[in-house]
């Protein structure tokens, strides 16, 4: 027996809402997680990058982002397999301190590993690139 029209649109309707408030739900769920440099304990906060800055600096720390981080960030930073975006202004505002703990200690839990082996100075160039105001790369075009 065939439906009527009106019954398949409205069941596309129905669905359509339903996977819009869920990713919705799903939206406001991550939203309302804080980001993990902010477990950083508050000493953490009170260092300053030396590098801060420093064209060098930046330069250098966008090499180590496509070498170490855009395997899982995204080529360009805009986020992918499931790890935030690094061109965000959350990172930009963030305290390089608790950006550097977070390097050093990463988040298991988020998926984020630890980068220790990494020396200082190239942890800091990593957070001077990523706190530069160099605009991030465009997005790739789809």
């Amino acid at each position: 027996m065939a439906r009527p029209a009106w019954m398949l649109t409205f069941t596309m309707a129905a669905l359509g809402v339903a996977l819009l408030v869920r990713a919705e739900a799903r939206g406001a769920d991550s939203a309302a997680e804080a980001p993990s440099w902010t477990k950083a304990p508050s000493s953490a906060q009170a260092r300053a990058n030396p590098y801060g800055g420093n064209t060098d600096a930046v330069r250098a720390g966008r090499k180590l982002v496509a070498r170490h981080c855009a395997s899982c960030h995204g080529e360009h930073g805009h986020g992918g397999r499931g790890a935030p975006p690094l061109d965000g202004v959350a990172v930009r505002r963030a305290a390089a301190g608790d950006l550097f703990w977070l390097l050093t200690n990463g988040d298991l839990r988020a998926g984020m590993p630890s980068w220790s082996n990494l020396p200082d100075a190239r942890r800091w160039q990593i957070i001077a690139f990523l706190q530069s105001t160099d605009p991030p790369p465009p997005a790739p075009a789809r």
